[in-house]
């Protein structure tokens, strides 16, 4: 064996190395706890009124909101990691037992974050207040809207909870 091939070797085994120990180091932080996607939870968040009718409301009005009530009704705190709205013309944000306002969270991928990581104690709620924009749409907008708000949680029985509202809009 020459020279060559015996520096070629080597450097083989030093890049598979350096290869192995990054990926053992990445999965070390993943699984120490750091992550909140890789801690289950087995209690679910409940909303017995998950859904709610604005019934006729007109654009020259200006924003309506509704308030719903979420809790843990399990042994386990549950984290909700993400809240996501079905609309742009809808956000929602939580209102924590103290009254603290946390996030103004919309429609995926118009600008607004998602990442709730809001943890839900056993036996406590939190209110979802939902924000529809009746005019967002413009004048076309008119009609039955029917919009939703999705609460991703770690919960392992029920990791998506979903709130809904509808509304007629006039002009």
């Amino acid at each position: 064996m020459n020279q060559r091939t015996k520096y070629i070797i080597a450097y083989t085994f030093a890049a598979a190395a350096i290869i192995g120990f990054l990926a053992w180091a990445a999965s070390t932080e993943n699984s120490s706890g750091n992550s909140t996607s890789s801690v289950y939870s087995a209690s679910a968040l409940e909303a017995p009124d998950n859904f709610y009718d604005f019934s006729t409301i007109a654009m020259q009005d200006g924003n309506v909101s509704h308030m719903y009530e979420v809790k843990n009704e399990g042994n386990e705190p549950v984290r909700i990691e993400e809240i996501y709205t079905s609309c742009m013309c809808t956000t929602a944000s939580i209102i924590g037992a103290d009254g603290t306002r946390r996030g103004r969270f919309g429609m995926k991928g118009h600008g607004l974050s998602g990442a709730a990581n809001y943890e839900v104690m056993p036996g406590k709620s939190v209110i979802i207040e939902a924000v529809f924009d009746p005019a967002a749409h413009g004048p076309s907008g008119v009609g039955l809207a029917r919009r939703s708000i999705y609460l991703e949680t770690n919960s392992q029985t029920q990791p998506k909870v979903e709130l809904r509202f509808q509304a007629l809009v006039t002009r």
